[in-house]
């Protein structure tokens, strides 16, 4: 009886190891079941839409890999990559001090000032945004809009989206500290529901009515504009990666590259598109 008792209990013990071997192999980091490929992306939510768009578009062609994306501002998706917390760190702005990263350019992205629908204006002088971010102006009335007080939405400091504001409106000043937003889409909902609500954000969130889009010194922040350097408040898109990518990784930061329906849809713009540098 012994050695039956024993060869019994071998048995248990070897299908329940294979069983564990089995379950742990079809579970990978998140991935889903039967994916043998991953790629990990993290940082800017001015590119996110995009990005998001592309790994549902590339998933339903490669099912075997998982693309997990994610925000967190773009200097979060530098540090992540750098760190090689994700294979790519999404971002509106350069890297210059992080030597290990490899910028890839996707798209470029206009910006625009936004404003709660019922503060006055359709656009703005540079002048009045530096007043307003400034706090030196801080009535609609007083640049020619309603009797309705200023609220300032701004972005944190690993914001992208507030660095390119910065340099390319505000002239390297830094905005007056405000209630701030981590992220573009609720930048966007704060400011559609808060009233005399004003802030900055990529015009692919700006859409049926939600927020004003108000032109810079008479110029709205269209394509046509952008890519003939007329609207400068704009910034390339970078998809950054520590070293050369992975294959999956390459492989779909080409895709997003080339994906020139999801970028015209969403409101990005092709790198090859632009007349100006």
């Amino acid at each position: 009886m012994k050695p039956t008792i024993v060869s019994m209990l071998t048995a248990c013990a070897l299908v329940a190891s294979l069983a564990a071997c089995r379950g742990s192999s079809d579970t990978t980091s998140g991935a889903k079941a039967g994916a043998h490929g991953s790629v990990t992306a993290a940082g800017s939510t001015a590119l996110l839409p995009l990005v998001k768009q592309a790994a549902a578009d590339y998933q339903a062609k490669h099912p075997d890999v998982d693309v997990s994306v994610s925000g967190g501002g773009s200097r979060v998706g530098i540090t992540q990559a750098a760190q090689k917390g994700v294979d790519i760190g999404d971002s509106d702005i350069l890297a210059p001090g992080e030597p290990s990263l490899v910028d890839h350019r996707i798209a470029v992205v206009p910006f625009a000032i936004v404003a709660n629908p019922a503060v006055g204006v359709k656009g703005l002088t540079t002048k009045q945004i530096r007043s307003i971010f400034s706090g030196a102006v801080t009535n609609w009335k007083q640049v020619g809009g309603a009797d309705q007080e200023i609220t300032i939405i701004n972005r944190p400091r690993s914001s992208g989206t507030r660095s390119v504001f910065v340099d390319k409106v505000l002239g390297g000043a830094q905005p007056i500290e405000s209630s701030t937003q981590d992220s573009s889409g609720t930048v966007v909902g704060m400011v559609n529901a808060t009233p005399g609500a004003v802030s900055y954000v990529s015009t692919s969130y700006v859409r049926d009515g939600n927020v004003l889009s108000l032109a810079i010194d008479g110029v709205a922040p269209v394509a046509a504009n952008v890519t003939t350097g007329t609207y400068r408040f704009w910034s390339y898109e970078h998809m950054f990666t520590n070293g050369a990518p992975a294959k999956d990784a390459a492989a779909f930061i080409a895709f997003v590259q080339n994906d020139t329906e999801a970028l015209t849809k969403l409101g990005f713009i092709p790198v090859s598109a632009m007349k100006v540098k």
